[in-house]
């Protein structure tokens, strides 16, 4: 027998295609009477459209959500949730507008929906990410976990191919570190690899045909179950990894996710033996790290952290600040072991694991 915890969170989902429609009456069940509609500037029409559904629930409209949370945009939000006299909030977009609509939580406890518009996953978890001062920090509380999510297929029918396969690389990461992340146990496992296996087929799938509804859904159940494991389950030296590049080097999000996971794969996987059999039978390949490399790199996603803008010479750097203060890894982090992950990475090597 093997004795684990498994900690489910509390949110209402609502998943299938054309679900917008049910906006105004989940805020309404929320008990929001005026929402505050969050978006990124490129998102900024579709906000538009959530401010004129919600009609008279609507506090208008806050367009400036930015990428890896920086405190500053986040306290401009707040002032403008106040004074729009909001009382909950509505987050469309990807991991950058649910991390704030997640900030403006933290600060005033109010109730959110969000309509995620990526495969990100941010809106199934406690975990909010927030960066000052050059360094991107994280921290865990229900306080930030949204009330309901609301999944609608539509919105990722234009999701570009290159954004869909970064964006999918960004939630198998999820699903593969809740395999062997501290808190694993049989029921994330099950959702992690069911999760990874309908990802890995259906990417290619969407690149063929990327307005095919059953293949984009598939997509998107994937995510799901991948966020469930980010939630509900741990991460490890990736995930510390993209955090390092990201709030360190200001590199993209998803990119970064894609391009270190199939390294920090290969780093653990002498030690992960189970996971390993797991994911062979997810991706169907005997060297899954390979496997997903090669996902990244069929998608014409990018497969090097030179090629986001990363310094060579800042490897030294991100070796430093993630010993500093690292996260659980089931293959004790190693100096020297970790510079060799991270320089494969700056330079696109396609890992052998």
């Amino acid at each position: 027998m093997q004795p684990f915890i498994y900690t489910g969170h509390p949110a209402r989902v609502i998943f299938g295609v054309g679900t917008t429609a049910r906006l105004s009456a989940e805020v309404e069940k929320l008990g929001i009477e005026k929402a505050l509609v969050l978006t990124t500037p490129p998102q900024k029409e579709q906000g538009e459209a959530l401010v004129e559904l919600l009609g008279a629930r609507s506090a208008g409209l806050f367009a400036e959500a930015t990428m890896h949370t920086p405190v500053n945009v986040t306290e401009r939000a707040i002032e403008a949730y106040h004074r729009s006299g909001a009382t909950g909030v509505v987050s469309i977009g990807g991991g950058s507008t649910i991390g704030l609509g997640k900030a403006i939580a933290l600060r005033t406890d109010c109730p959110q929906v969000v309509l995620p518009t990526s495969y990100a996953g941010s809106e199934m978890t406690t975990i909010i990410g927030q960066t000052e001062e050059g360094r991107k920090t994280t921290r865990k509380t229900q306080k930030v976990l949204p009330e309901t999510v609301i999944y609608d297929v539509n919105y990722t029918l234009t999701l570009p191919p290159v954004m869909t396969v970064t964006s999918g690389m960004n939630a198998i990461a999820h699903a593969v570190e809740a395999l062997y992340a501290e808190e694993a146990n049989p029921v994330l496992s099950l959702m992690a690899e069911d999760g990874i296996a309908k990802m890995v087929a259906a990417l290619g799938q969407v690149q063929e045909r990327p307005q095919d509804v059953d293949a984009r859904a598939d997509v998107l159940y994937g995510a799901w179950l991948c966020a469930i494991c980010l939630g509900s389950g741990g991460v490890a030296l990736h995930h510390k990894l993209c955090h390092v590049l990201g709030g360190s080097f200001n590199l993209p999000h998803a990119e970064t996710h894609t391009v270190v996971l199939p390294h920090a794969l290969a780093y653990n996987a002498p030690a992960v033996p189970n996971a390993i059999a797991a994911l062979r039978r997810a991706t169907g390949s005997d060297t899954p790290a390979a496997a997903l490399f090669d996902v990244a790199q069929s998608g014409g996603a990018p497969t090097s952290l030179r090629d986001l803008g990363m310094p060579e010479d800042g490897i030294e750097r991100a070796v430093q600040i993630t010993l500093e203060n690292p996260y659980f890894n089931p293959r004790p982090l190693e100096a020297d072991a970790l510079k060799a992950t991270l320089s494969a990475a700056w330079a696109g090597d396609r890992p052998n694991a």
